[in-house]
């Protein structure tokens, strides 16, 4: 028997337009015969899916029909699906709202089905309503309804890409995000970089800085409307916290031995650095309630990019006190520091998963530049992408997918060098580029917009 469920959720729009989103369960399936896809293994392959453009009239004919190639590229992109050719649908979209003819769909090698419609209300609000299908078992696997203004249609078709994502992954999905990175122009010489933030798509793209000042590495607050980043004023490094969707902007004050944003603690209320003094660099910490700062560390070598544990218990850094630029973990009260790289050559950067489990970092080795993962005790590395410069890997927030920046090598003059972001899943085998305006560099992914 189909259970009725009804819940509501409320979650924050993007930029301006902040609204309560309405959520319906229409309907769940029982579980028996799902259908299911192993991402924990090495290689996976792509689940062939049917998604249908969502049905409408008068104006949400088009909204429909976008919100379906939205999900659809959403799916695509994880590396996990393989959504079919609309010319080779034999059903009609509009008999689906009755119920799939299955064998229409198994003949075209579909495994699951997304059908759908966007409707307008007598409110002015858009209904949008998708039912996905197992194809071969014969039966609903879910089915959600969501309420929200026309404008916001595109976070909808998001939300419904993590809601199939996580039903046949079993875990969440990331696609209801965004990414603050660093928009780069102008000759190598005179560099311009800019402050900008996007939906982890490309779409709603924007500046958050003028250009005016040299801004560096951006970090995401633990409640996504907060970030982190280095700016220099008058030459000197100060670090900013700008609220993205006001736009209001905070000085955490100036720190001259600093060359990378500090990072959040995972409850918002601290943020973790590297700051030279006397001549040494060394990991402090920052109580954004009261300012007061704590050093961590205090060794002569030198330690830096420090990254917090999920569960804010321990922290990873990277140090060459060893004799070479190593990757440390230590309690987060400063306690009980080892070593955990030992593999050959240089590492840096460290980030660790929001899920607890791997710690991503960039590693230089003959020359080259790798993004890789490894166990939090430094077990199990594997190395992701390769290429002339490789470097600041940031999780998305399920923990299964890395974007970072690559650059590319200029000639004798200094010209045609290229920095470009790229997303990588934990195989190592879905490597894309991430489209942006300009060069871009240091992404750093939010968590699921609330």
């Amino acid at each position: 028997m189909i259970a009725s469920l009804i819940g509501s959720l409320s979650r924050r729009a993007l930029g301006a337009s902040c609204i309560a989103l309405a959520l319906t369960l229409v309907a769940i399936a029982p579980a028996r015969a799902e259908l299911r896809i192993d991402i924990t293994r090495g290689v996976v392959e792509p689940l062939p899916i049917a998604i249908v453009d969502f049905q409408g009239e008068g104006q949400s004919v088009d909204i429909g029909r976008n919100i379906s190639q939205v999900v659809s590229a959403d799916l695509e992109r994880s590396g996990l699906f393989r959504p079919l050719d609309k010319a080779s649908f034999i059903q009609k979209a509009d008999s689906l709202q009755v119920q799939p003819r299955f064998p229409d769909w198994r003949v075209i090698g579909a495994q699951a089905l997304v059908s759908g419609t966007a409707t307008m209300q007598a409110d002015g609000r858009l209904k949008v309503e998708f039912r996905l299908w197992d194809v071969f078992a014969e039966q609903q696997m879910t089915g959600l309804a969501y309420y929200t203004t026309p404008a916001n249609w595109r976070r909808i078709a998001h939300i419904v890409a993590d809601a199939i994502y996580k039903r046949i992954t079993g875990e969440d999905g990331y696609f209801d995000t965004r990414i603050v990175y660093i928009a780069e122009s102008g000759p190598q010489n005179r560099r311009q970089k800019q402050l900008a933030i996007m939906d982890q798509d490309g779409a709603n793209h924007r500046f958050l800085t003028d250009g005016k000042v040299l801004v560096l590495t951006p970090r995401f607050s633990p409640t996504t409307q907060e970030i982190t980043y280095l700016a220099y004023f008058n030459n000197r490094p100060r670090v900013y916290l700008l609220n993205i969707d006001t736009g209001q902007q905070e000085v955490l004050g100036d720190f001259p031995g600093m060359t990378f944003a500090p990072r959040f603690s995972p409850d918002g209320n601290g943020i973790v650095m590297s700051m030279a003094r006397d001549g040494n660099s060394d990991v402090y910490v920052m109580d954004l309630r009261t300012r007061r700062v704590k050093r961590l560390t205090n060794h002569p070598g030198i330690d830096t990019s420090p990254s917090y544990s999920p569960d804010g218990r321990q922290v990873v850094f990277n140090s060459d006190r060893g004799g070479s630029q190593q990757l440390y973990v230590m309690d987060s009260e400063g306690g009980n520091v080892r070593r955990i790289s030992f593999g050959d050559g240089r590492y840096a950067t460290p980030v660790w998963s929001p899920r607890g489990d791997l710690i991503a970092f960039t590693k230089m080795n003959k020359g080259r530049f790798f993004i890789g993962v490894m166990r939090p005790d430094g077990s199990g590395e594997r190395l992701l992408s390769e290429s002339y410069l490789d470097e600041g890997p940031t999780w998305a927030p399920n923990g299964r997918v890395l974007m970072f920046f690559r650059q590319t090598q200029a000639d004798a003059r200094g010209l045609g060098g290229t920095v470009k972001l790229y997303s990588v899943d934990l195989t190592g085998r879905n490597l894309r580029e991430v489209v942006t305006p300009r060069d871009a560099s240091d992404p750093a992914w939010s968590p699921l917009i609330p």
